[in-house]
């Protein structure tokens, strides 16, 4: 009975450990493929540091605040991934309509666009609490 039950918890510890193990490898693969670099040599994470780089400039202290605020939902853990990715989006659109600085008008698009469709309900949600109106970026949802 006991050596049953010892046999049980072996096999149950190994079966936990394999689907620990095979969640971590696939999260660490979607970051192996981001770091990979596309045709044009560089990888989707040299491009989000680029737009961060080349907009920091435009970052003003208001802007900040507000991006912090818009990414405080994510799990602490994550958020500097999270927040490095909104901020590449948010420089890539900067830099492509040659704004003057970063208002909350881009934060919100380029925050809308680099989450996930799947967690665009946790997105409206934060907005609606901040009081933001969603109509003129209803388009990007």
């Amino acid at each position: 009975m006991q050596n049953d039950l010892f046999m049980w918890f072996i096999v149950f510890w190994c079966v936990i450990l394999v689907v620990l193990f095979g969640i971590g490898g696939f999260f660490m693969f979607r970051k192996f493929l981001k770091v990979f670099p596309k045709a044009d040599g560089k990888s989707t994470l040299d491009w989000e540091e680029h737009y961060v780089e080349s907009s920091l400039h435009l970052w003003n202290d208001e802007a900040k605040l507000l991006l912090n605020e818009l990414v405080s939902p994510v799990p602490e853990l994550f958020r500097p991934v999270a927040k490095q990715k909104i901020a590449g989006k948010i420089g890539q659109i900067a830099l492509k309509e040659k704004a003057k600085k970063i208002d909350s008008g881009l934060i919100i698009r380029g925050y809308i666009e680099a989450t996930p469709k799947r967690d665009h309900k946790f997105l409206r949600k934060k907005l609606k609490s901040m009081e933001i109106d969603m109509t003129p970026y209803e388009h990007l949802f």
